[in-house]
């Protein structure tokens, strides 16, 4: 999962110079990058950012979810994906890509939806 550290230009300015440090390197903090963003310095700029009002965002592929009034949960993924949960008793689940049903799920938890969210992810 990607993630970064949102901040304003002027916070970016003063990690720089508190940290004496290059612009890049500050990016490299805030990005969480895997080869130079794991220093200990690093982690003192990501630490530093959050105290200056900074917050962590993660990217994501864009989703939609929508609770209707029929007792149905929707969420529209990007590859022209349908969820369709069912909030009733004994609740399931619909798949639908390019508007056909794929898949049924039955009984459906909730710690059960993103592995759906995953599966459904990987239709083409």
């Amino acid at each position: 999962m990607k993630k970064y550290i949102h901040v304003t230009k002027e916070v970016r300015q003063e990690l720089a110079e508190v940290f004496k440090v290059g612009d890049r390197a500050v990016w490299n903090a805030l990005s969480f990058d895997k080869e130079r963003g794991e220093t200990d310095r690093a982690k003192r700029i990501r630490m530093f950012a959050l105290q200056k009002g900074g917050i962590v965002m993660v990217v994501s592929p864009e989703m939609e979810t929508l609770h209707d009034s029929d007792d149905y949960m929707r969420q529209y993924l990007p590859n022209d994906v349908m969820l369709e949960f069912s909030k009733k008793e004994d609740a399931g689940c619909d798949v639908y890509h390019k508007g056909v049903k794929v898949h049924h799920y039955d009984k459906v938890m909730v710690s059960d939806i993103p592995e759906i969210q995953n599966w459904a992810a990987t239709l083409r």
